[in-house]
């Protein structure tokens, strides 16, 4: 059989003729046999480097490298947009590709003449990570868009969760989008990443610099490439939450010990190379045996939970706070010296002894208070085991001193504890 009608093979660009139904000849399927192949083998090298990670960054980035390779889809710029299902926005996460005409050539050219292939491009991701503040992705990190029908293509992209080709001078005279200003935008294809069960982001392509059309053809790939993309991306997400899953407290929700001593360690070493100081507080709940005792243990979960959001919510965003054992807690405060850390400390006992003074459910002989010891890095310890040492030394000489209190470590403290 030396033909075949063309209304059998889907995706294919090739015109219909005249008169009953059209034919394509032995060559032209021939010609569509090795483009088909060809997007296959592609589409499985791209679906196998997405799946070598479950970090979502490098996912984003492999993704994102095989849209813009040329040994991949060859789009110019491709940038990806995830939704916040807290907020009901859609927000710039990454993007690849040039910022202006000038970077795109200096990038093909360094490309070019040093051959890299999709592979190389996808390994570069470590360098990336370091400097991933190219001109455009900083661009696209500063934007956020109301999933609301009035904002927009993309917003429409994930509403509707159907792509959109504005791929023609009249289709572009339709959109009045700020965002086609922000990024410069002429014509493009958004296509949404979508699983079974809602729709995760969207992908954004466009041929700035080269101004080669977006075939219907590249559509169709595009859109089979963003299944598999919103696979791994959701593959990813379920990664990411069961390893916070794992570093967290299930009653409180603050870090757990297990994390505490690798922030320390990863804290005190920043400190070293710095120069900087740090505080290690540690933080014991007074008569909390006597409360849960009196009330019962749902209402000493309660108390313990309450005393966590109070310390998160009164310690500063950069400080770490961490649920360090039963009625025990503990705050990380990086870059802060004796006199910081103790108002910051002295603050949070003083929140708790509000919050549970003035609740009158409480019974006053059981309203809870804190005694907290404060170390500081590298001036009581360089070590980390030490300066934890001696935040316990002063956390029991406040207890010792009668409690709702907060004592920094001193040398007088461990002579004491000597006796």
């Amino acid at each position: 059989m030396d033909s075949f009608e063309r209304d059998n093979i889907p995706g294919t660009d090739i015109p219909h003729g005249g008169g009953g139904a059209p034919l394509l000849s032995r060559e032209e399927l021939e010609i569509l046999f090795e483009r088909s192949k060809k997007e296959l083998m592609m589409l499985s090298e791209i679906t196998n480097a997405i799946m070598q990670s479950l970090e979502l960054d490098q996912v984003l980035y492999t993704i994102l490298t095989a849209l813009t390779s040329h040994e991949g889809l060859c789009f110019n710029r491709a940038i990806f947009f995830l939704v916040n299902e807290k907020n009901k926005t859609l927000e710039g996460r990454m993007a690849i590709g040039p910022h202006s005409a000038e970077e795109a050539d200096k990038i093909w050219r360094h490309i070019e003449n040093n051959r890299l292939t999709m592979q190389d491009l996808i390994d570069s991701y470590d360098k990336f990570k370091k400097d991933p503040e190219s001109k455009l992705n900083q661009l696209v990190k500063g934007i956020t868009i109301p999933l609301r029908e009035d904002m927009g293509i993309l917003a429409l992209t994930i509403l509707e969760g159907m792509p959109f080709e504005i791929n023609s001078e009249e289709a572009r005279s339709l959109v009045n989008d700020d965002i086609k200003k922000i990024l410069n935008m002429d014509l493009f294809v958004t296509v949404p990443l979508k699983t079974r069960n809602k729709t995760l982001g969207a992908i954004l392509v466009d041929n700035l610099y080269t101004g080669t059309p977006i075939t219907k053809n590249s559509v169709r790939i595009l859109n089979m490439f963003a299944d598999h993309a919103a696979l791994a991306i959701e593959n990813s997400k379920l990664y990411e939450r069961t390893v916070y899953l794992s570093k967290t407290d299930w009653l409180t929700g603050l870090w757990n010990t297990r994390h505490f001593n690798d922030v320390l360690d990863e804290k005190l070493l920043e400190a070293s190379g710095s120069g900087t100081p740090l505080g290690l507080l540690l933080i014991d709940v007074d008569n909390f045996k006597r409360y849960n005792d009196s009330l019962g243990h749902q209402e000493g979960d309660r108390a313990i939970k309450r005393i966590a959001d109070i310390l998160k919510r009164f310690s500063r965003k950069s400080d770490f706070v961490c649920r360090y054992g039963g009625e025990e807690f503990c705050v990380i405060m990086s870059k802060t010296g004796k006199n910081e850390a103790q108002i910051i400390a002295e603050r949070l006992r003083s929140e708790i002894e509000s919050s549970f003074k003035h609740d009158d459910s409480v019974p006053e002989k059981l309203t809870l208070t804190i005694s907290s010891g404060l170390a500081i890095y590298p001036s009581d310890s360089g070590e980390k085991k030490e300066l934890i040492r001696k935040a316990d030394t002063a956390l029991y000489t406040a207890k010792r001193l009668g409690k709702n209190r907060t004592c920094l470590f001193s040398d007088a403290m461990a002579k004491d504890m000597m006796f």
